[in-house]
């Protein structure tokens, strides 16, 4: 069963920092290849350049939580939102398990 997860191509692991300006600051992003993959495949179905969306990401979750502690945890978890979006799965923030397939 592993072998599924353990053959997986390295480069997709590898980390990788893209500089991006938020707010006119740029700062630097560090994540793993295959999060970028994901992030920039949102950012195209929005509309959007990878960093416009991030932009965007960012202003809307500090206008609703006046703050990000850690904007890159909160961008892996966008990608794993988005795939269980895509997958139909539901996920309650109270038990962070599957509640139930959507119908699509």
């Amino acid at each position: 069963m592993c072998q599924i997860y353990s053959g997986t191509d390295p480069e997709l692991y590898q980390s990788v920092s893209r500089s991006l300006r938020i707010n006119g600051m740029v700062t630097s992003v560090r994540l793993e290849q295959r999060f970028w993959q994901i992030l920039d495949e949102i950012a195209a179905s929005e509309g959007f350049s990878t960093p416009q969306f991030l932009g965007k990401l960012h202003d809307e979750v500090v206008s609703q939580r006046d703050d990000i502690p850690n904007f890159a945890s909160l961008l892996r978890v966008v990608c794993t939102v988005y795939l269980e979006h895509q997958a139909g799965i539901a996920v309650t923030p109270e038990t962070t398990k599957p509640a139930r397939r959507l119908a699509g």
